[in-house]
């Protein structure tokens, strides 16, 4: 109701303002609790010791995955009708992926405000969609579920979004590979191994992709699942018969 008073003393006055300023930019208005968003935007690299407790965004991060795939679910229902649940399902998987929420994150300007450790590398860009799912749930908190219903749909979605491209769009890329293996008979196996990053940092997990026992892949990821999908989406497509041919030529040259 004084959102008209509240926002010009809110954006330029006070020890907050920038706080203020970086929400009403990205989301369009002027939050009650500023402490809510100040959280999420801190990565657990950067956790603030308080009374011997490490604070950081990833309980909003919960919280507010939980909002996302609920709006989502809802919303989808409504928009398609005639999608049966295994349909359904497939796309919201999409909608709430790490790549599409990194995308929206980066679109609303997100990416440049994170609070996280300078050891953080291109590996672990999925900070970027914690982040805003920590956002959501921090305006989950301050503003309850519709508003955050309206806010993702309304306006995140619709303008950062386009449902067609993301139903149209691959994202598990491994289960595709080994489906080809199956379907063609060649041996797909993901190799996986898990390393260290340093104090602050999430471990990092490196795969290498083998066809019929030759390494045609490889992927990085903060997870073990995000790796395999990488390693799995560096072979790009389906290979044809004759690519299948030189991979197998090559396999036998290196086995004499």
């Amino acid at each position: 109701m004084f959102d008209f008073i509240l926002r010009p003393i809110r954006r330029n006055f006070g020890r907050n303002k920038s706080y203020y300023r970086i929400i009403d930019d990205m989301f369009g208005f002027i939050p009650n609790n500023i402490e809510l968003y100040k959280l999420a935007l801190v990565h657990k690299s950067a956790s603030i010791d308080v009374g011997g407790h490490s604070i950081n965004n990833e309980r909003l991060e919960f919280l507010g995955d939980a909002v996302i795939e609920s709006v989502t679910s809802d919303y989808l229902f409504i928009e398609y009708p005639d999608y049966d649940e295994g349909k359904l399902t497939k796309l919201r998987s999409k909608l709430v992926s790490r790549q599409s929420l990194n995308a929206i994150a980066c679109k609303l300007g997100l990416d440049k405000h994170i609070i996280c450790c300078r050891s953080i590398n291109a590996t672990q860009k999925h900070i970027f969609g914690d982040a805003f799912e920590a956002m959501m749930g921090a305006i989950y908190l301050d503003q309850g579920y519709n508003f955050a219903n309206r806010l993702l749909i309304n306006s995140i979605y619709s303008s950062n979004l386009s449902l067609e491209e993301v139903d149209e769009t691959e994202t598990d890329f491994k289960s595709r590979l080994i489906e080809w293996g199956q379907k063609n008979h060649h041996t797909v196996l993901f190799r996986t191994k898990g390393e260290p990053m340093g104090a602050g940092a999430t471990r990092s997990f490196r795969c290498t992709v083998l066809i019929d026992g030759l390494e045609v892949g490889h992927g990085v990821g903060s997870s073990k699942k995000e790796a395999e999908q990488r390693a799995a989406q560096s072979v790009s497509h389906e290979p044809s018969d004759e690519e299948c041919a030189r991979l197998l030529d090559r396999l036998d040259k290196m086995s004499k």
